[in-house]
């Protein structure tokens, strides 16, 4: 079992910043693959970012490219997801997740096995 919890969400304004975090607990982190998603109400969830167990390889969606950075101490285990240049677009449950079967940077959701409570980031205009 791996439990995520993330934090950092909030409410900022266009063109701010936010930095989310997500510890995990359970199980070796450090070999696990991570990602954030986003969902917002009537759509379907949508991956943001993704990193490779040692950090080596990242991936990004292209709506976001530029301005997140992802993240991860593995010491800590913890990932991160730094966030500038917000957008009200960017309006959304932020989840993270842990795909604990690959150590490989993955975007497809349905290659996670463990997600976290998610966390509100509202982005006013």
């Amino acid at each position: 079992q791996v439990r995520l919890v993330e934090s950092g969400g909030g409410l900022v304004q266009t063109g701010g910043s936010l930095r989310l975090s997500c510890v995990a607990s359970g199980r070796t982190f450090s070999s696990n693959s991570m990602g954030w998603f986003r969902q917002t109400p009537g759509k379907e969830r949508e991956f943001v970012a993704t990193i490779s167990w040692n950090g080596g390889s990242t991936y990004y969606a292209d709506s976001v490219k530029g301005r997140f950075t992802i993240s991860r101490d593995n010491a800590k285990n913890t990932v991160y997801l730094q966030m500038n240049s917000l957008k009200p677009e960017d309006t959304a449950v932020y989840y993270c997740a842990a795909d604990i079967d690959s150590w490989l940077a993955t975007m497809a959701s349905y290659e996670y096995d463990y997600w976290g409570q998610g966390t509100q980031v509202t982005v006013s205009s």
